[in-house]
């Protein structure tokens, strides 16, 4: 597909329209010191990931009221630490891009709609579509969320491009046969130094 084809763009939260990267290492690494687990090993798998398939990770073998425990309380401990939210370099650009073209968008993140919510909010990003990690089965990197998005949107998968700055969801647009934008030099169709560039990008392409 060719930026021209475009039909609608599904953003991951975390690290890609929020700068929350911070908030979400503070977390980690106090949950990791809470449960006695390797902090730089958590880091290393946590981000972009649901917080159970983390878990799961870390602390193989917990009973399921104990798995879904730990879970819960590293959410607990982001959902108050709103230190450095904010949109993220270009947020605002793309999103008027996005508008200019007229192309539907959502917000597709491992988050609960709680902690999405929140951090939207600090971000003052209020997007017309929210599927949190609660509307599937399954987290990315499977591509459940993502095809649920565009279904909601009553977009071809193959149509959507998905903005993602972890190799997890990156897995998860691949997956759903979407096209994929990268940051952070991680590798999609797109690799994006920010989205200023996404932005210029979609202002460049012909519209649909």
């Amino acid at each position: 597909m060719e930026l021209r084809q475009l039909r609608a763009v599904l953003f991951d939260m975390d690290g890609t329209l929020v700068t929350s990267d911070a908030s979400v290492e503070r977390a980690w690494t106090s949950w990791a010191g809470e449960y006695g687990v390797d902090a730089v090993e958590v880091l290393s798998q946590a981000h972009g990931a649901p917080a159970e398939s983390t878990v799961d990770r870390m602390l193989p073998g917990l009973p399921d009221a104990e798995r879904i425990s730990a879970a819960a309380r590293q959410l607990e401990l982001q959902y108050d630490d709103l230190d450095g939210i904010s949109a993220a370099p270009g947020a605002a650009e793309v999103l008027a891009a996005i508008e200019r073209r007229g192309l539907p968008w959502a917000v597709v993140t491992s988050a609960d709609e709680r902690l999405a919510k929140v951090r939207l909010g600090a971000a003052g990003i209020e997007p017309p579509l929210l599927v949190t990690i609660e509307d599937v089965i399954r987290g990315k990197p499977d591509p459940e969320g993502y095809l649920r998005a565009a279904k909601q949107l009553d977009v071809d998968p193959r149509y959507c491009l998905v903005v993602e700055d972890a190799e997890v969801g990156l897995q998860a647009g691949r997956a759903a046969g979407a096209m994929t934008a990268a940051l952070k030099g991680l590798d999609g169709d797109l690799r994006l130094t920010d989205l200023h560039q996404l932005a210029a990008q979609l202002d460049g392409a012909p519209s649909r």
